[in-house]
């Protein structure tokens, strides 16, 4: 017999544990986590048998993994690996309780005991004695894993114009009132900035907005493109702010709709628009004085960065500036041993983000953007790392997300909503365990004299703050 939390009371039962389904359960628990004591975190059987890391109850560990079905370690670990882990999660075999951030790191734990072929037969050969009370064949999450989706996401070339197409509004397309649910009122969906007088995710995206137009040196009456615009938000706070004319492109009708809107709101339509074009083969009268791309490089592709920057310097003004800010992997940049290698195999990390998240998306290190942006004729003058600032900002999303579930659902349903919700946690563990990175790089194009319009220090950046700006503006 074995002590659980049990009743509203908070009081205690006994749950039998002779059920081989829980016998066989818990040793496969054992085996890739360690004794309870040992894990850090709590488990909750369907029967109710609670395992907790201490004597106290599951309610003092930062999380509870919640089995919901005899059979859920059998689906999620036919195969080992970190699709299967995350299926299970999207279909409610498993569940989590309490911080899923915190969660995400299962994985690691997972793929480190799963490193070779015997490891993974060792778990399956287990896991296969555990109740098929599912039909595996087909699996859950049918709404999402719609074969028709992915077939349309597999035609063409990868990184071909149409797929890029395809794969953007896969993600974007989701529906703008689900997305309005957790972001700022600007729609900002990239990382935040916290200086010092910022208090709120609304006032973080802001700052984040006005270091962007300072890193620029925006100016009253020049023309600014934003490559992956969005819902619009630089563009509109560019021209209401610093008094340019602006152009956005995105390939997401959605989002170009929502923008158009918001523009009309303020008043800016004679200063500000959005297209629905390609970077590859947009074309504007003249050349733009400044460029920003925020949160767009991590959808182009290894194979295609140096389209993406030479067509930046195409659009560019001779003396102008491109600030181009995107995730980065730090791994990809650091030699991975043979041991390393085979398990990230094996566990097939990243199979998550491809399948349900940001089809094609492909994030490379920081030095790869740089050296393709140099060879395109850019002169790197400034490059900061926000990844601190990202993982904030991802924890407020998923504050918000969670605590506007019950309108979420009806929006997109509960398996999206699933995904939505592990994707923010688990993008907020890996820029805090520093798997991945944002960087803010400052480009520049010379003009035929080698002149580039910058200061020589960034005094001017930190001196006239988001605060300062705030304050100047409201006297």
């Amino acid at each position: 017999m074995a002590r659980v939390q049990g009743g509203r009371t908070g009081g205690e039962t006994s749950v039998s544990v002779a059920d081989p389904a829980v016998t066989t359960t818990r040793a496969i628990l054992t085996d890739l986590f360690g004794a309870p004591q040992e894990r850090g975190f709590a488990v909750r059987l369907w029967n109710g048998l609670v395992e907790s890391p201490t004597d106290a109850s599951a309610g003092t560990a930062p999380f509870t993994l919640i089995l919901t079905r005899s059979g859920s370690l059998r689906r999620a670990l036919m195969p080992p690996s970190e699709l299967s882990l995350v299926e299970a999660f999207i279909d409610g075999d498993i569940e989590i309780q309490g911080d899923l951030e915190s969660a995400a790191g299962l994985g690691d734990r997972l793929a480190a005991r799963i490193d070779s072929i015997g490891a993974a037969a060792r778990v399956m050969w287990r896991a296969m004695a555990l109740p098929r009370d599912r039909d595996e064949r087909t699996g859950g999450a049918q709404g999402i894993r719609d074969p028709k989706i992915h077939g349309l996401l597999r035609l063409g070339r990868r990184h071909s114009e149409a797929r890029d197409a395809r794969a953007v509004r896969f993600h974007y397309d989701v529906s703008n009132d689900f997305y309005a649910l957790w972001l700022d009122h600007r729609m900002v969906y990239s990382c935040a900035y916290f200086d010092d007088g910022v208090r709120d995710l609304d006032q973080a995206q802001e700052a984040k907005l006005d270091y962007v137009c300072r890193k620029l040196r925006l100016k009253p009456g020049e023309r600014l493109l934003d490559i992956g615009c969005g819902w619009g938000g630089l563009i509109i706070h560019a021209a209401e702010r610093y008094g340019v004319t602006a152009v956005g492109i995105t390939l997401s009708e959605r989002q170009a709709a929502w923008a158009r809107a918001r523009i009309a709101e303020a008043g800016l339509a004679a200063r500000v628009r959005v297209e629905v074009a390609d970077y590859r083969r947009y074309s504007d009268a003249a050349p733009f004085d400044k460029i920003a791309s925020v949160g767009m490089v991590e959808h182009v592709g290894i194979e295609r960065l140096p389209d993406f920057f030479t067509g930046a310097f195409r659009l560019l003004a001779p003396g102008g500036l491109f600030l181009n800010h995107g995730i980065v992997s730090i791994e990809e940049a650091r030699p991975r041993p043979l041991r390393a290698r085979i398990e990230g195999r094996l566990w097939r990390r990243g199979a998550f983000m491809g399948k349900y998240v940001f089809p094609d998306g492909n994030l490379v290190a920081s030095s790869s953007v740089v050296a393709c942006a140099e060879a395109a004729g850019f002169e790197l003058r400034d490059v900061e790392s926000l990844r601190d600032h990202y993982a904030r900002t991802l924890r407020l999303w998923l504050a918000r997300l969670e605590a506007r579930q019950s309108e979420a659902i009806p929006i997109v349903g509960e398996q999206i909503y699933r995904v939505w919700r592990l994707f923010l946690a688990s993008s907020a563990y890996g820029f805090r365990v520093g798997r991945i990175g944002v960087i803010q790089s400052v480009l520049a194009k010379p003009d035929a004299a080698g002149w580039v319009p910058l200061p020589m220090t960034r005094r001017d950046l930190y001196e006239d703050t988001p605060r300062a700006v705030r304050d100047r503006l409201a006297g």
